[in-house]
C-alpha cells in the first residue's frame, strides 16, 4: 500500500491519521462532508474570531475555526483552517472528522469566502498543482479472512495492486440543484439493482425529471440509504425478517445472521455485485422477540438523509465491494473555464463466487448449506418500511383527465337511468301486500365471496 492506511472499527467507521500543529488525530474519512474538525488540543493552533457549525444526518460538531499547520498523506499544509470543538462523549480528544465533499459544502469555507477557509484537500491541490485532483478509497472488511487489510486512502496516485482503475468508465457526477450543496453523486443504470430473487427492483426517482436513480457516494455513511421499495426488495421476503428499533441505531431491517442475500448494482454496464457479509452484517447484531441474535440488514430505507436531489447514499456497505476514484475536477476552489467537470470511477472488488464462499466460511462455518434457504412469495405493493417513493397524487395524476370525464359520463348515466325508473313507476299498477314476494337467493353458497384478510408479514 502506498497511501494513507485506514484504521476500520466494525466495518462501521474509518479511520486515518492527520497531524494538526504537531498533535497526531484520528479522523473519521468522510466524502459525504467538506470541512475537518477534531477535539482536544492542538499545540500552536491559532485563533480566527471565527465559529462554526455543522449538522450531519446523525450528530454534529460546532466551535471555534483556528488554523494549524496539517500533515496528511505527505502533504503539508500551512495554517490549514479547523473547526475545534469541545471534548465529549460524542467528541472524544483524540478524534475528529476529515471532511472530503466539495469546497462549496464547506461550512468554514463559508465563514472566510476565500482561499484561507478552503477544505483539506483544496488547498493541498491548489499548492501542489503538478498533483492530480482526485484521491482513492479502498475499504476492508472486519470478518473477512481471505483479505486482511483494512483499508486506504490516496491523494494523487492510485493503490499500486488497483491500477486498472483508471481504465473504468469515467461517471459524470450529477450538480444538485443548490450550488452550495454539491456531493460525489452519479446515476444508477435504469433496472440497474439486482434483488436477492435474480430479478431487476423497481423504484422511481424522487429526482423531477429523471428516469434513473441518483446515487450519493459517501465514505462516512454506515448503513447506505436506498428507496424504501429497494430496501423492502431485499429483506422483507426474508424468512425470520422483521423491521424494528434497534437501540441507538433506530428502526432498521434485521434478518437471521446465516441468510445468505445478493445483490447488484450496475453503473455504465458494470456490475458491482454486494458480499452478502455486507448486505447482512455480522458486526451489528441485536436481539429479536425470542431472544435469538438477529443482525441488520446494510440497505436501509432513506428517512433523515432523504433529499429532492438523490435517492440513495451508498455508503460503507457498499464502497466495501468497489475501489473508488473521484475526481474533483472543477469542484476545486479557483478552478477555471478550462478545468475538467468532476467524475468518478468504480472498479469492481467482488465476484458473487467470491462473496458466496466468504459466506459459507465466515458465517456459516463452512458448511454451505444455502440451497435450502427460499424466499418468501412476493407480496404486491409490500410497503412494510418507509415510504413510496412516489406519492399517490403523483401515480394518479396522469389519469386525470379519463377519471373526470368518466365521472361525467357516469353522472350523466345515472340521471337518465333515475328519469326513466321515475316515470315508469307512474306507470306501473300498485302491488298489494299479500301478493307472494319474488323467489329468494339460493343460499347453498353465500350470496358474496366471504372477506380474508390478505396475508402479509410486518
Amino acid at each position: 500500500m502506498t497511501g494513507s492506511t485506514l484504521s476500520d472499527s466494525s466495518d462501521i467507521e474509518y479511520y486515518t491519521n492527520i497531524t494538526l500543529g504537531g498533535q497526531s488525530f484520528k479522523v473519521l474519512i468522510d466524502t459525504g462532508s467538506s470541512d475537518l474538525w477534531v477535539a482536544g488540543n492542538v499545540p500552536g493552533a491559532q485563533g480566527t474570531g471565527k465559529t462554526a457549525s455543522i449538522n450531519y444526518a446523525i450528530g454534529a460538531a460546532n466551535g471555534a475555526v483556528m488554523t494549524a499547520n496539517l500533515d496528511f498523506d505527505g502533504y503539508t499544509v500551512d495554517n490549514q483552517a479547523f473547526i475545534s470543538v469541545s471534548t465529549d462523549a460524542a467528541h472524544p480528544a483524540g478524534q475528529g472528522i476529515l471532511g472530503l465533499g466539495p469546497n462549496s459544502g464547506s461550512e468554514v469555507f463559508q465563514q472566510f469566502n476565500s482561499e484561507a477557509g478552503d477544505a483539506t484537500l483544496d488547498r493541498i491541490f491548489r499548492q501542489n498543482t503538478s498533483t492530480p485532483n482526485y484521491i482513492t478509497i479502498l475499504l476492508g472488511r472486519t470478518f473477512d479472512t481471505d483479505v486482511t487489510f483494512p483499508g486506504e486512502i490516496t491523494v494523487g496516485h492510485v493503490v499500486s495492486q488497483y491500477q486498472n482503475i483508471t481504465s473504468q468508465p469515467k461517471l459524470s457526477v450529477a450538480r444538485d440543484q443548490d450550488s452550495d450543496n454539491q456531493h460525489y453523486q452519479v446515476l444508477v443504470d435504469k433496472n440497474g439493482i439486482i434483488g436477492p430473487d435474480g430479478n431487476p427492483i423497481q423504484a422511481q426517482s424522487v429526482v423531477q425529471g429523471l428516469d434513473q436513480l441518483i446515487a450519493v457516494l459517501d465514505s462516512g455513511f454506515s448503513l447506505p440509504q436506498v428507496p424504501a421499495a429497494v430496501s423492502n426488495a431485499i429483506y422483507s421476503r426474508v424468512p425470520g425478517a422483521n423491521f424494528t428499533n434497534m437501540k441507538n441505531v433506530g428502526n432498521v431491517w434485521t434478518l437471521p445472521c446465516d441468510v445468505e442475500l445478493n445483490v447488484t448494482f450496475k453503473f455504465e454496464g458494470v456490475s458491482f455485485p454486494i458480499n452478502p457479509l455486507d448486505t447482512n452484517l455480522g458486526t451489528l447484531t441485536t436481539k429479536d422477540a425470542n431472544g435469538d441474535t438477529v443482525c441488520a440488514g446494510a440497505f436501509q430505507p432513506i428517512t433523515s438523509a432523504a433529499s429532492p436531489d438523490y435517492d440513495m447514499i451508498l455508503g460503507m456497505a457498499f464502497l466495501r465491494n468497489a475501489y473508488m476514484l473521484v475526481d474533483l475536477g472543477d469542484f476545486v476552489d479557483g478552478s477555471t473555464s478550462q478545468t475538467a467537470a468532476p467524475y468518478v470511477q468504480l472498479l469492481p472488488l467482488t465476484t458473487q463466487a467470491e462473496g458466496h464462499a466468504d459466506f459459507v466460511r465466515e458465517r456459516l462455518g463452512g458448511v454451505d448449506n444455502t440451497s435450502a434457504f427460499h424466499l418468501l412469495p412476493a407480496v404486491p405493493n409490500t410497503n412494510n418500511a418507509g415510504t413510496s417513493s412516489e406519492s399517490f397524487a403523483d401515480k394518479v395524476k396522469p389519469y386525470v383527465p379519463y377519471i373526470i370525464a368518466g365521472s361525467v359520463t357516469v353522472g350523466i348515466l345515472l340521471i337518465v337511468a333515475f328519469a326513466y325508473c321515475l316515470s315508469n313507476r307512474r306507470r306501473r299498477p300498485y302491488q298489494r301486500l299479500h301478493e307472494p314476494a319474488p323467489v329468494g337467493l339460493h343460499h347453498e353458497q353465500p350470496p358474496f365471496p366471504r372477506y380474508e384478510r390478505p396475508h402479509r408479514r410486518y
